[in-house]
């Protein structure tokens, strides 16, 4: 059974959270409270003038370092760290893609793999915005700083559960295509590297050059989650749909076993990811 968890009619729009624009709010009244600009506080909390703004403004998800810094700068009586515990963690994903981003909040074991455009969950903030810039139709300021929020914050994932085992097959080409200049191409490749390094991450890349290949019908992830049930999830133009029936996943789970083997290894994968940023 495959459910189609959007409609291409409203399946790219994400929607507002309003406990974000609340967590704004109560941060914005603590600084006017202190007598603080919002460029005042900026360099206090380590973070830019913008950044500030776009806290406030509801439109970004307030990092756990900005929430600290905060709450000691502005004497808030923990009421920032109280107001972060209800933050939700699905503001600017499209409506077709929150269910999946649930089910990897708890997943043992996520396996992705891209032959578009680099993993959210590998992505560095100047390549998401590259990505987002390039979205038709343009999409507006806030729409942007509403789904890099949302990236960052499943982001953290990586870090948050070590105890998940992620697994990422990333076609070549995605590096090659440069998306956002050569400058954010670099900084990308970096931050791939950077994510390899951590225990719980593999990261393996499709060479160019590959003979057979068992997923030439398009991208694909997998998850387990705690109670050893499988998901996969695929999507499209302006859709995605979250499989849940035994035999497709299986077809899924052996087109990936499969790639696993017809990847470069993940040593020879950060080999060749040195070397392309070197020539960089």
């Amino acid at each position: 059974m495959v459910i189609d968890t959007g409609t291409t009619s409203c399946g790219g729009e994400p929607e507002a959270s309003d406990s974000l624009k609340g967590f704004g709010a109560v941060a914005k009244t603590f600084r006017e409270r202190a007598g603080l600009t919002q460029e005042q506080l900026a360099p206090l909390v380590q973070y830019a003038p913008h950044t500030v703004a776009s806290i406030e403004q509801g439109r970004r998800f307030p990092p756990r370092d900005f929430i600290d810094r905060a709450e000691e700068v502005l004497d808030a009586f923990g009421t920032l760290r109280a107001a972060a515990r209800h933050l939700s963690r699905q503001p600017g994903l499209a409506a077709w893609f929150r269910q999946w981003a649930k089910l990897e909040e708890q997943a043992v074991s996520l396996c992705t793999y891209e032959c578009r455009v680099v993993p959210g969950l590998l992505q560095s903030e100047a390549y998401t915005r590259a990505v987002f810039h390039c979205h038709v139709p343009p999409l507006t300021d806030d729409e942007i700083e509403a789904r890099l929020a949302a990236r960052q914050e499943r982001q953290m994932l990586l870090r948050e559960r070590p105890n998940t085992a992620f697994s990422f097959i990333l076609e070549e080409a995605l590096f090659l295509r440069r998306v956002g200049g050569v400058a954010v191409t670099r900084e990308l490749v970096d931050h791939v590297l950077d994510c390899a390094t951590l225990r719980n991450v593999e990261v393996q890349v499709m060479p160019l050059a590959r003979e057979e290949h068992a997923a030439l019908e398009g991208p694909m992830q997998l998850l387990e989650t705690p109670e050893t049930r499988w998901y996969g999830y695929i999507e499209g133009q302006r859709t995605g749909q979250l499989i849940i029936d035994g035999k497709e996943i299986s077809v899924l789970q052996m087109r990936y076993a499969k790639m696993r083997s017809q990847a470069l290894t993940p040593e020879d994968s950060v080999g060749l990811l040195e070397r392309m940023r070197g020539a960089l």
